[in-house]
């Protein structure tokens, strides 16, 4: 049985969709009352000091977590290409880019790190809105067939492949553009023109 009180509702209610630690105290909520709010669900908490009010909204709070901590963070490779729908695999881990050189944050999450060159970082992101104010990078899916397609050795030749296959089969997919962004990543040139050709 729930035993947040209207009158704690109401402060929660005064605070944005997210809010920080500092702020929920400001606003009149002590630890105890955080504890409540958390244990009746009608708040969670994406991350360390950061509160969300649950609302009707699906959002994800591993992706909010991540979003909150470090806002260049970009959904690549197997999450990215399940995201686009070029992939039947379910991720079980959360494959997450950041430019090479960066500080990992410290996030209990189930969450594969991969650094990336950052002269090419930025190729291929998008913007996407996670929810409740924030955003994540996530890589179109012409660069996540590529980063599939550059990284073999480890996701395995197939995850590309059959990326590359199922986008082929949509309107509007344009191997030439896919191999315009291709030309930023020279070693990947070659497998991916020898696969389009065996596709097409």
């Amino acid at each position: 049985m729930p035993r947040t009180t209207p009158a704690r509702t109401e402060l929660l209610e005064q605070l944005p969709e997210t809010f920080a630690y500092s702020e929920a105290l400001a606003a009149g909520l002590t630890d105890w009352t955080l504890a409540r709010l958390l244990d009746d669900g009608l708040i969670s908490r994406p991350g360390r000091g950061r509160y969300l009010r649950v609302s009707g909204t699906a959002v994800d709070p591993d992706l909010l977590a991540i979003a909150g901590r470090r806002p260049d963070a970009t959904l690549c490779l197997r999450s990215a290409l399940a995201r686009h729908g070029l992939t039947d695999d379910i991720p079980r881990v959360i494959d997450i880019a950041l430019p090479a050189g960066s500080r990992l944050p410290s996030l209990d999450l189930p969450i594969a790190w991969h650094r990336f060159d950052p002269a090419t970082f930025d190729l291929g992101r998008e913007l996407w809105d996670v929810g409740a104010g924030f955003s994540l990078g996530l890589y179109s899916a012409e660069r996540s067939i590529i980063d599939a397609f550059r990284l073999r050795r480890l996701e395995g030749p197939q995850l590309g492949n059959e990326a590359l296959r199922r986008w082929l089969l949509r309107s509007g997919s344009q191997p030439a553009q896919l191999l315009t962004m291709a030309a930023s990543f020279p070693r990947t040139q070659g497998p991916l023109r020898t696969a389009l050709e065996i596709l097409l």
